[in-house]
């Protein structure tokens, strides 16, 4: 199933809405400020808050942490330099590990578990900065690789200092 990500350009704190592919609002992330760490939070279309987004400060690695109901559900580690190999990797509390490769200039990767594809993010196809594209070939994990294609999103725009889009 295709979701798309759309950022709010203007608005006075920082979110986005996660929709699918028919317009119908899903989840939507909320930046929390007057944070050392930067937190986002996941809430779905009704309110109820259903995870968070922790990315840890004074880390050598970019360190992101994802936490439902208090939990630890999953850590992203970002290597800092990588000419060769996975620059994402995550791993999840029941023990999988899955990697985020592809052409992450373009912002244009796969989510990946043992050689296959979970989830594809992609910006290609659209001329506006503030949305892109998650098609999601695993329905078991489809929350979890929304909120991982949020975070790894989240994570280039840093590296590049683009400031224009709000999360």
């Amino acid at each position: 199933m295709r979701y798309l990500v759309r950022d709010r350009m203007l608005a006075f704190h920082e979110e986005a809405w996660v929709e699918t592919e028919h317009r119908e609002k899903v989840f939507k992330v909320n930046r929390r400020f007057l944070r050392l760490r930067r937190t986002f939070d996941f809430v779905d279309a009704q309110g109820n808050h259903v995870a968070s987004i922790v990315k840890k400060a004074f880390t050598f690695h970019h360190t992101i942490l994802i936490k439902r109901e208090g939990q630890l559900e999953a850590w992203i580690s970002k290597r800092m330099f990588s000419l060769f190999g996975d620059r994402f990797k995550v791993s999840l509390r029941d023990g999988r590990r899955l990697r985020i490769v592809g052409n992450f200039w373009d912002r244009e990767f796969d989510i990946q578990h043992d050689g296959n594809t979970l989830a594809h993010i992609s910006r290609r196809w659209f001329s506006i900065r503030d949305a892109y594209a998650v098609d999601v070939m695993s329905e078991r994990d489809t929350m979890m690789l929304l909120i991982l294609a949020v975070c790894v999103d989240h994570t280039l725009q840093d590296m590049k200092g683009d400031k224009l889009t709000n999360l």
